[in-house]
């Protein structure tokens, strides 16, 4: 297990320098080596090339999928396409505390519209803090390039916020090597990257990518807001 953060100041510190050079293929192998069953890849289901390379390192890698009740019909059914495709994959479902009905009850109607950050506080950020509290690291799919508020995002740090180490082994991947990968290796993609979106998140707050913007520019568009609060 881990050393907790109070007992090794230096863990991540010790493995930041190697990993900024290393694959993304050794970055999870990594992960699966130090963390054995305590690490869990969080995935937009957007496409499925983190959840490939996690089951090249570990087949039966669990992968939490935050279902907010506002998601695009495609995007449940890539999700619901993985265990057919990766037959050993688990997948944890996990939904907030409270419907969208319910919350439209307690929290007025479309709080997406009236205050969209607390909407993702109470549909993504919360839920995947209560997921990831039983585990030591998690891994997500943040690339550099998706804006240019990630564009200094590590492979590895620690989390404070959540208490855990957290990796993310495509960060240094442009757009070229990305889609490469799905192509070469013939990845479950979101029927919706077809139609020209290119950062997927819940339906009411997607837009196709504004001109001149970057893939993330389509995510509440015009509003200022770019990100939901799941990293940072």
């Amino acid at each position: 297990m881990l050393p907790d953060r109070e007992a090794d100041d230096h863990f991540v510190d010790r493995n930041a320098g190697w990993l900024e050079e290393a694959s993304a293929e050794e970055a999870i192998a990594w992960t699966a080596d130090v963390f054995r069953e305590k690490w869990i890849v969080a995935s937009s289901r957007q496409d499925a090339v983190l959840i490939d390379l996690a089951v090249r390192a570990k087949p039966d890698a669990e992968v939490v999928f935050l279902d907010t009740g506002y998601h695009f019909a495609e995007t449940l059914g890539v999700r619901d396409a993985l265990p057919l495709t990766y037959r050993d994959l688990r997948i944890l479902n996990v939904t907030p505390d409270r419907s969208v009905v319910e919350q439209n009850v307690f929290e007025g109607v479309d709080l997406f519209r009236s205050d969209p950050n607390r909407c993702c506080l109470l549909r993504k950020v919360l839920p995947l803090r209560r997921a990831l509290s039983g585990y030591d690291a998690w891994v997500t799919g943040v690339r550099r390039v998706d804006s240019s508020a990630r564009h200094d995002f590590p492979v590895v740090s620690w989390d404070a916020r959540n208490g855990l180490v957290k990796v993310n082994p495509l960060a240094a991947w442009d757009d070229a090597r990305f889609n490469s990968y799905i192509v070469d290796n013939g990845i479950l993609q979101n029927l919706l990257v077809q139609e020209g979106y290119l950062s997927i998140g819940c339906a009411p707050c997607t837009v196709k990518p504004l001109i001149d913007g970057d893939a993330r520019s389509g995510r509440w568009a015009e509003t200022g807001k770019s990100e939901c609060g799941l990293h940072g």
